[in-house]
């Protein structure tokens, strides 16, 4: 992975195709961690487990049967980056330990700003955008969504990140 500019993935979902531009410069241990994830083929067969119409779109952790997948250890929150989660931007989904990230992901689907560095607590690290398939990630916030025991808005139709791939850098 170059140490500088962009990488670009992209994303073979269920829905259609979501092109990801990747920033090395401002996120590089997101975008480091991210990209091996890519690597080792995690993302395929991953879902996108949670759905908010007009918040985000997560995925990046769970198969269609809800079993969380093991991840690597957490890495560095890097909030603090100057971008922030306004529409179209990735970022990195972790708990209540700032420093908790490892593979899952959102995709904002509105502008989020609640979600920066300094709002409420340390905030989510947007690591890169949409530069193709918006309209892919828009309709899947619309699909209709459910409760399945503790997992809150999970589609009622599966949405399988079938691939995930870096196709330059």
């Amino acid at each position: 992975m170059a140490a500088t500019g962009e990488t670009f993935v992209k994303l073979v979902t269920s829905e259609g195709n979501i092109e990801l531009s990747l920033d090395n410069k401002k996120a590089p241990i997101t975008t480091k961690n991210f990209i091996q994830y890519v690597e080792d083929g995690y993302y395929n067969g991953t879902t996108f487990h949670r759905v908010i119409p007009g918040f985000m779109i997560q995925g990046g952790g769970f198969t269609a049967d809800l079993q969380q997948k093991q991840t690597r250890e957490p890495i560095k929150n890097e909030a603090d980056n100057g971008l922030r989660n306004l529409k179209g931007t990735i970022a990195m989904a972790r708990t209540s330990d700032k420093d908790s990230a490892t593979s899952q992901f959102f995709i904002n689907v509105a502008d989020n700003a609640f979600l920066d560095h300094g709002q409420r607590d340390f905030g989510y690290a947007v690591f890169g955008k949409v530069v193709k398939g918006m309209d892919v990630v828009d309709k899947i916030s619309q699909v209709q969504t459910r409760n399945i025991g503790p997992y809150q808005n999970v589609p009622v139709k599966t949405v399988t990140i079938l691939s995930a791939e870096v196709v330059k850098e």
